[in-house]
């Protein structure tokens, strides 16, 4: 798993089957950011930051995709020093013009997500909504082309993810600390100048920015994992500026990073029991274990196998321990990679680690031709500016028991990401983000019973931290990591109503 103080989700993408920055600019003297005019232009092709790839392809009435770059301040306590570019992409409201809402924002989590790249990629699932907005989505700051954050370079992040995550002695651990010093350090070396302003609240206020600029008076917002939280922080700081909000796969305001890592170790746990009872409930029989706690024994045995000889993987590297249980977690993201996760096993123990390694890369955002997006570098840098709390290994030692009576088969890699902050070289903003928001309209929550990343549990801590009459629970029964993906027409059908119709579901609404 990425070597994050939270694994917040990375965007699950089709990745299985030279620009880095838009930089620090001019003084902005007095110019009036919020009355900037964007100069919306077609979409190149996403940057190497970004993901790469090719220029989004045409919506299916023909429109084009539009980008553009919104100036914001570096720093918002200087509002009138040096600017930063935010990169955004719309796609254009396809109704009558008499029903356009306004332009509905969109943040896909991570952090670190490219929402360049994301939205494109998943605008099909997102096509009703496009009947009343302008979809809208970005690159947070530090992400992509909005100042992205570098640290080290690829042939660096190749033997970053190859290291063994858990160490089992003190050569092991001290190797494990001094790696991920090092990594701090290129951060600071390539970007320090970027690390202070990358937290939560910045990203924030860029979307107050946004909203102007974009001509609404309210915003209207879709979060999703981590955007979550950037939505709550949102509401807590502009709650008379938010419109009709929802959050889905909801990230839990009131843990530590520590509570929040022991939550996932819980997650994944849950997701893999929940796969391993469905590949053994099969008809056809389950090729990778008679029973749903020999699918895990056989999985666990695998593990510890790789962490003496790792295997073959995508040449020239080979699957490692770390890369194994970073794959498999991967593929516990979404039902609909289940059956990779079956594929990459039945593989692995005939000695082919390419599924895992494959479904690993696209965790740590690793093309094809070896290059790396910025998401684990942007991932590390909010979340260690976020985070206040910084572990030492031997307070990892102490909470190993706990972590791994959450999970045998996660809790060491989760409870290791805890030093992933140890060094960094910005202290932490606070314990858990402050998400309150009295005066807020409504915003929507739903929750995910199977969620991996972001326990289900953390939908109702969403609900009732944002305060009485503004957030409204919706329980999904289902698997996954989030649920409007999941096309269940009760959770489509509660979202659309609330975005389109305004519409509040009752709280408590559960769908199946």
């Amino acid at each position: 798993m990425p070597n994050a103080s939270r694994l917040r989700a990375a965007v699950v993408t089709a990745v299985l089957l030279s620009s880095l920055v838009a930089g620090c600019g001019d003084d902005a003297e007095d110019e009036d950011l919020t009355a900037q005019r964007l100069d919306w232009e077609d979409c190149p092709a996403p940057s190497r930051a970004e993901g790469g790839g090719s220029a989004p392809s045409p919506l299916p009435n023909g429109d084009e995709w539009e980008c553009a770059t919104m100036k914001a301040p570096l720093d918002w306590a200087e509002p009138e020093g040096d600017t930063i570019g935010i990169a955004l992409i719309r796609a254009r409201a396809n109704g009558p013009a008499s029903g356009r809402i306004g332009s509905l924002v969109f943040n896909f989590g991570g952090p670190g997500g490219s929402g360049i790249s994301t939205l494109p990629a998943f605008s099909e699932d997102y096509a009703k909504l496009r009947t009343r907005y302008d979809l809208v989505s970005f690159d947070p700051r530090g992400v992509g082309r909005s100042a992205g954050v570098r640290c080290e370079n690829d042939r660096q992040l190749d033997a970053y993810f190859q290291q063994d995550t858990t160490p089992d002695d003190s050569g092991e651990r001290t190797t494990l600390l001094d790696n991920t010093k090092e990594f701090n350090a290129a951060c600071e070396q390539h970007s320090g100048k970027t690390l202070p302003h990358v937290r939560t609240t910045d990203a924030a206020r860029d979307m107050d920015l946004m909203r102007q600029v974009l001509g609404d008076r309210r915003l209207f917002y879709f979060g999703i994992s981590y955007g979550t939280e950037l939505g709550g922080v949102y509401a807590h700081l502009f709650p008379t500026h938010v419109g009709r909000a929802v959050f889905d796969a909801v990230v839990d305001p009131t843990q530590t990073s520590e509570q929040g890592a022991l939550g996932q170790a819980r997650g994944f746990q849950l997701a893999l029991d929940n796969y391993a009872e469905d590949c053994t409930s099969r008809t056809e029989g389950c090729p990778v274990g008679d029973t749903a706690q020999d699918v895990k024994d056989r999985i666990a045995t695998l593990l510890k196998d790789l962490d003496a000889k790792p295997i073959p993987g995508a040449f020239p590297r080979e699957l490692t321990q770390s890369a194994a249980t970073n794959g498999i977690a991967q593929a516990l993201y979404s039902k609909d990679f289940w059956e990779y996760l079956t594929e990459g096993l039945e593989q692995a123990y005939d000695g082919d680690g390419r599924i895992l390694m494959l479904l690993s890369d696209s965790m740590n955002g690793r093309s094809a031709n070896g290059e790396y997006s910025n998401i684990a570098a942007a991932n590390v840098s909010i979340n260690c500016a976020d985070d206040k709390p910084r572990y030492s290994a031997g307070h990892v030692e102490e909470r190993l028991p706990e972590f791994r009576a959450a999970s045998p088969l996660f809790g060491d890699f989760l409870a290791w990401s805890m030093v992933t902050c140890t060094d960094w070289p910005v202290p932490g903003a606070g314990d858990h983000p402050d998400v309150g928001a009295p005066g807020s309209a409504p915003i929507l929550v739903v929750g995910n019973t199977g969620d991996p990343a972001t326990p289900y549990e953390g939908a109702g801590k969403m609900a009732a931290a944002l305060g009485e009459d503004v957030g409204v629970e919706l329980t999904y029964r289902g698997q996954g990591h989030g649920a409007y993906d999941s096309k269940n027409p009760c959770v489509q059908t509660a979202v659309n109503g609330y975005l389109l119709d305004g519409k509040v579901p009752a709280a408590g609404t559960v769908c199946s």
